[in-house]
């Protein structure tokens, strides 16, 4: 059974704030690799506990034969990490497509030295379950793996109780992420793992930008074998902590503090202004056609990044998204953290 460095099995089963990178590219579409760089130097000093590289932020394209980029970028990205010299680090590389292109980019981050593999199904039929399993089952054996529920409008696929359930006895099963963006079906995962016999060893992470602040503050409780179960989703895997992520760190930190106490409004409030800002930034008017450069605006414009672009030229702004970006520095100031960016750039840029 494939282990994690103790350092990193604690902080994934504490939980943390670990943001999904973006790609940093110049006006040519070529890796800016300064601006990269830069923007690792930051997600590290706003005190995230780790970096998903190769994920949907990153552009699923890195793996196109034209770009030839997923393994330069996941390079980049751990070489980058190591010059931070933190312990426990968690290091996630996405992993995705048929079982063949799967292995082989499960072999690529092992190699390199990730920690774990966000496994995408979005190439399967939601009616090949047992396909799927296999699937899993086979990447497992070469990385530990961090399960991922990604919702429809962005390439997923709907996945039922009955595949959480085994999917959660795999012993090379580390964490999930959940980005359903559906009540319902994150449900199903967190049942799922409660009924498992491995509910103790799995570790429950939000992706459900949607639900940031109540996913994390929620204890799930469910009737098991005559007993009670309850589990939290203690952490998060996010494109939305990608940005203002400074800021997304205290938010967490806040929330931990309450875990156990009663639940100031406050935070409620907090989770519908969250909410708010990432229908913004991820463009969900426009079924999150604009989600990347939403996010890559927000760099821009505190100076991480030079421009939006994305290797499909055809990935931009949708109408009205950068007016609704005004809106939101306008009506939440207190959720960005320009002032941090701002005192730090030329540092992390040098």
């Amino acid at each position: 059974m494939l282990g994690l460095n103790p350092g990193v099995e604690y902080n994934l089963a504490e939980g943390t704030v670990i943001p999904a990178m973006p790609l940093a590219l110049n006006a040519d579409r070529q890796f800016d690799e300064r601006r990269q760089a830069a923007l690792i130097r930051y997600y590290l000093a706003a005190g995230a506990g780790g970096l998903a590289v190769g994920v949907h932020t990153t552009q699923f394209q890195i793996r196109d034969p034209k770009h030839g980029l997923y393994e330069p970028v996941l390079r980049f990205a751990m070489d980058m990490l190591a010059e931070g010299h933190r312990d426990g680090l968690i290091r996630v590389a996405g992993i995705c497509g048929p079982t063949l292109q799967a292995l082989h980019e499960a072999e690529v981050a092992s190699t390199i030295g990730y920690d774990l593999g966000l496994l995408s199904l979005g190439g399967f039929g939601s009616d090949d379950l047992e396909a799927m399993l296999e699937h899993c089952r086979e990447v497992g054996k070469i990385i530990p793996l961090f399960g991922f529920y990604l919702q429809p409008a962005v390439g997923g696929i709907e996945l039922p109780y009955s595949f959480w359930r085994e999917f959660a006895e795999i012993d090379s099963v580390k964490a999930i992420k959940i980005a359903a963006f559906n009540r319902y079906q994150t449900l199903d995962v967190v049942r799922a793992v409660c009924e498992s016999s491995r509910r103790d060893e799995i570790a429950l992470y939000t992706g459900n930008d949607d639900n940031i602040v109540v996913d994390l503050l929620t204890p799930y409780r469910f009737h098991h074998e005559g007993g009670l179960v309850e589990k939290r989703i203690v952490g998060g895997l996010l494109g939305h902590w990608a940005v203002w992520t400074n800021k997304a760190v205290e938010i967490f930190e806040e929330i931990k503090a309450f875990n156990d106490g009663t639940i100031p409004r406050g935070l409620l409030t907090l989770n519908q202004e969250v909410t708010d800002c990432n229908a913004v930034i991820f463009d969900a008017a426009n079924q999150f056609q604009g989600c990347i450069p939403g996010i890559h605006e927000i760099l821009r414009r505190q100076g991480l990044l030079e421009g939006t672009w994305c290797l499909d030229p055809d990935e931009i702004l949708s109408p009205g998204e950068a007016e609704e970006i005004d809106r939101i520095y306008q009506s939440y100031p207190h959720l960005n953290d320009d002032a941090f960016v701002a005192e730090h750039l030329d540092t992390w840029l040098g």
